[in-house]
């Protein structure tokens, strides 16, 4: 089925027993790099722990092929184990699965029929700020460009297209301090709350349908700060709300709708401040690098997190996720990968190499 050369479920567990951590993937990358440089028809190139190998065969189009090296920390499953087909340990899914792909695509893959771009990265799971693709874009952009992306996250080997934005946005009402045995005289700035709590808890998930792909947004209570004594009226109560927004709109577009949801329960003494966000990502199917994929028989669905494919789309690149592994079991002790799923990913993105079309 794949035409491999190596035993993809062993080399992701020679991967897991890599350790990179975030924020520490120096030696991973270090490996990694070794291995590419070994490869006579890749330009290799290494910024920080990030480590980028290109064809330059002058093809029409490049494809970019992207995963990142770094984990969550260990939870007693740092050790790769395999059972039969099922490979167990800290990375296996998310996403050492997908660097093996990518490697041993890398490494058999002399006469693509679009230049290929193999991108690994550093600080994926931490904040953005170590994010290495981040650093690249902004550092080396001419390594990254490429006409379409594809992201090896965790999918099963489904399409999943674009992603969904995200933003947290703090809410502040503000009360008035009194004595808890004569609370008339203040106002408790965390009964406040009590409206707004409703009001999200009510709200009815937008479910927009792009290009086939149905997303379903979110809006979310995910922090709640008050209280001053155990006696005293509360003055003040900040709710932080989680948005998970459809690529059908902006992320001032959703926040704005927010703000209008809570309305009638914001005064001019309150505050409404957008803490965090992220832009959505469209689909990207049509395009003429990833069309073929749907065209194949690749199933699809929408992607309802956010990854870094909006990173590829902020840069004028369409990108998809499609990678081996359930998402589902990602930062788990148990996490996992198959065999089958692995083999199944790898013929996919072979057949998307080497088919001329």
């Amino acid at each position: 089925m794949t035409d491999l050369r190596v035993d993809l479920l062993a080399a992701t567990a020679e991967l897991v027993d890599i350790a990179s951590p975030s924020l520490g993937e120096g030696p991973f990358a270090d490996l990694v790099e070794g291995w590419l440089r070994e490869v006579p028809w890749l330009a290799v190139e290494r910024v920080g722990d990030n480590v980028v190998a290109r064809t330059d065969l002058g093809r029409s189009r490049r494809l970019v092929l992207a995963g990142h090296l770094d984990t969550v920390p260990a939870n007693g499953n740092e050790a790769a184990r395999i059972e039969g087909d099922t490979l167990w340990g800290l990375g296996s899914a998310d996403m050492k699965g997908g660097l093996a792909v990518f490697l041993e695509l890398a490494r058999t893959v002399a006469e693509p029929v679009c230049d290929v771009t193999y991108v690994f990265y550093a600080g994926e799971e931490v904040a953005a700020e170590h994010n290495g693709l981040r650093h690249l874009f902004r550092d080396r952009p001419d390594l990254v460009q490429g006409d379409a992306a594809i992201l090896g996250e965790p999918t099963d080997g489904w399409i999943e297209a674009g992603c969904q934005g995200t933003a947290r946005v703090r809410v502040t009402l503000a009360g008035a301090r009194a004595h808890t045995a004569r609370p008339w005289k203040g106002r408790n700035a965390i009964h406040r709350l009590a409206p707004i709590l409703d009001a999200l808890a009510s709200y009815e998930a937008r479910e927009p349908t792009i290009d086939g792909c149905t997303y379903r947004e979110a809006v979310q209570a995910v922090f709640v700060e008050g209280g001053v004594a155990g006696n005293v009226v509360p003055d003040a109560a900040v709710l932080t709300v989680n948005l998970r927004i459809a690529p059908d709109r902006t992320v001032d577009e959703a926040v704005d709708a927010l703000r209008s949801m809570l309305a009638p329960w914001i005064e001019d003494a309150d505050g409404f401040e957008v803490v965090d966000r992220a832009s959505p990502a469209p689909p990207s199917l049509t395009h003429p690098l990833l069309a073929p994929l749907v065209e194949s028989g690749v199933p699809v669905r929408a992607k309802l997190g956010w990854t870094d494919v909006a990173r590829f789309a902020e840069h004028g690149i369409p990108a998809i996720n499609l990678g081996p592994g359930d998402a589902l079991v990602a930062h788990m002790q148990d996490e996992h990968v198959t065999r089958d799923s692995l083999e199944r990913v790898h013929a996919t993105l072979l057949g998307l190499l080497t088919t001329p079309r």
